[in-house]
Parts: C-alpha cells; structure tokens; sequence
C-alpha cells in the first residue's frame, strides 16, 4: 500500500521559491481564462487587455499608483498584526473611521492655512482609526473573544457610521440629493507631486515602509514582536510585553489604515461620500498574505493588486466582465500563492507501507 506524506525540507528552495510563485500566479491565471471562456469572452484578449489596461501607459501606471496608496498603508498594518498572530480583519472599518475623523477636521477648521489643517486631519484620522483597532484588542485580552469575529463586526459599524454621516448632518445642502459633504477647502486637499495626478501621500508611504522594515528588523520592540508571533508561551515565560505588543499592533494597524481613509478622502476625492469604501481594507489581507509579511514585498504586491483593479475596470467597459470577476481572480492568485508555499516548504514523499 502507497502512502502520500508532506516532509518539511532540511534547506530552503532558493530561486526556486520564485519558480513556484510564477507557477501558481501562471495557474491562477488559467483559472481565471476558463472561467472567462465559460461566459463567451476570449481568454487570451481578456487578460491581455487587463494587462495593458492596468501597465501600458503612464496614465494608467499613475492609476495604479494612486490605488495603490491606499492598500500598501491598509496592508503595512494587518501584516504587522498578523506577524503576532493577532488576526484583524479590521482595516476596512479603520479605514472609514480614519476619513470620519480627518473629514471631521476639514469641516470644523476650514479657516486654518494648509500646514496647520493637514497635520490635524492626519492626527484626527490616526486618532479613529488606531481607536477602532484597539476596541477588538482590549476586548481579546480582558474578555478573551476572537478578535476575527469584533474586527470583522466593527468594519459593518464603521460603514455605516460614514454613512449615517454623509446621509446626515455633514450632507451638502447642495449636493441635490446626493450623500455627501462639501468640498474641502483647498488647505484641506494633500497636493499633487508636480504636474502628475500622484499625490504626496506616495513619500508617505515610502517613509512608512522604511520606518516599519527599521522597527521589526532593528529595535528590541520589534524582536519581541516577531518572537511573541513565534511562540507566544515562550515570550510570556520570557517576560516579554505581550499584552502592551497587542494594543500597540492593534492601534498601529488602526492609524495606518485611518492615513489611508485620509488619503483617499483627501487627494482622491476631496470630499466625504459613500464610493470611498471599495474594499481596499479586504484587498489588504490578500495583499499582506502575498508579500509573506514582508513590507518591501508588500509595496510591489500592492502595486499589482491595484494593477488588478485598474484592468478590471477595463474589462468592465470594454467586454461586460462582472464586476465580481476582480474579486474572484483576487482569491485564486491567494490560494494559488499560499498552496506554492507550501511547496517551497515541504516536498511529497511517497512510499510504501504494510
């Protein structure tokens, strides 16, 4: 009798870590092509047309950069939570409260020159977002519920609070009818890099992923960190802050993904509305979960996500593709990737037994 087992390997695969990634990203794409084929549009022009759509221009580069943005800050924060096992689903709630709170600033300063309102939407967005992460932290460590469950909860109570917002008393009297603020006074938009549609909050991001590669590579706080995600018995019998690490990933999981909500309600929109919610939060968790954790992964694994969006858009107009079909294509190239790691870390041995 044959029997099929998983052996871990003695050395890791190298290069051949990247031959596995090309063919599970290559297998998610023949996936994604049947299912193409299956609703009458031709495979190969399909996807060929969200490649170019999303790559082949520099208008459309900039798109990618610009959704970008949001989903590395959003990806950046539940990558570090992850890396203590500490499992938020949260982002895209924090992701609301952060423009809550930076929108609450541009419309209660309005007269404050651009240097003094930009810090303070920035630090009200850090403020919402970091306190809708630490909600589900507090509640894990002194009630001991499954942070999946309240973070995933939060994000329903965070949409709706926008809304109840826009649809309320921040509504533009003149918007006629539409749910949605005013426009932010001119002091309240973060600026374009030169004459490109790219905003500042790009060196943001590059600051931050330099910041967070330092921190976790570095620092004794970010050894701790990694050691308590290793084994978290051992960290508390070594004495190591495990309670303060989970408040502190949490809250800092939170304000990223609150600079996000500011971003996005700031240079993109100008303004507050409904449309600011597009699941850049959930893209984070595939994204985060594509980069191995890894923050310098994490920045080119955003890229290509939003990438993905940009083509899918594409696909929309041009060939009626479902909207849904982003999302779809989004999970096969996670389980592809994740089911490629596993082979990076361990081989098939079969043999023969009785």
């Amino acid at each position: 009798m044959l029997q099929l087992s998983a052996v871990r390997r003695q050395e890791p695969l190298g290069w051949g870590s990247c031959l596995v990634f090309l063919a599970a990203l290559g297998l998610a794409f023949v996936v994604s092509g049947l299912l193409l084929a299956m609703q009458g549009k031709p495979p190969a022009s399909a996807l060929w047309l969200l490649v170019h759509s999303a790559f082949g221009s520099g208008y459309a580069l900039e798109d990618c950069l610009i959704k970008a943005i949001p989903i590395f800050l959003c990806s950046l924060g539940v990558g570090l939570t992850f890396r203590l096992q500490i499992w938020n689903i949260g982002a895209e709630g924090q992701f609301a409260l952060g423009a809550v709170g930076a929108t609450w600033a541009a419309l209660t300063f309005p007269g404050w020159p651009w240097y003094a309102l930009l810090p303070t939407m920035l630090i009200c967005a850090s403020l919402t977002g970091s306190l809708w992460g630490i909600i589900p932290a507090v509640l894990r460590l002194k009630l001991k519920t499954n942070e999946i469950i309240v973070t995933l909860m939060l994000n329903y109570v965070g949409i709706l609070i926008l809304e109840y917002l826009v649809y309320g008393a921040w509504k533009d009297p003149g918007s006629f009818g539409f749910p949605m603020t005013s426009e932010f006074v001119p002091a309240a938009v973060v600026a374009r890099i030169g004459d490109t549609r790219l905003n500042w909050g790009l060196l943001l991001c590059l600051a931050i992923g330099v910041l967070m590669t330092v921190f976790l590579r570095s620092t004794r706080l970010g050894y701790e960190l990694r050691a308590c995600g290793e084994n978290v018995r051992a960290a508390r019998y070594a004495r190591m802050p495990y309670s303060l690490l989970v408040i502190l990933v949490m809250g800092v999981s939170g304000a990223l993904a609150g600079w996000a909500g500011f971003l996005e309600a700031s240079a993109t929109l100008g303004r507050l509305q409904p449309s600011i919610m597009s699941g850049y939060g959930y893209t984070a968790i595939v994204v985060a979960w594509l980069a191995n954790l890894n923050p310098l992964i994490i920045a080119v694994s955003s890229f290509l996500l939003a990438g993905l969006r940009v083509g899918m858009e594409s696909l929309q107009l041009d060939l009626q593709i479902p909207a849904a079909f982003g999302a779809i294509m989004e999970g096969f190239i996670l389980l592809a990737v994740l089911a490629g790691g596993f082979f990076s870390r361990y081989r098939l041995h079969l043999r023969r037994i009785g």
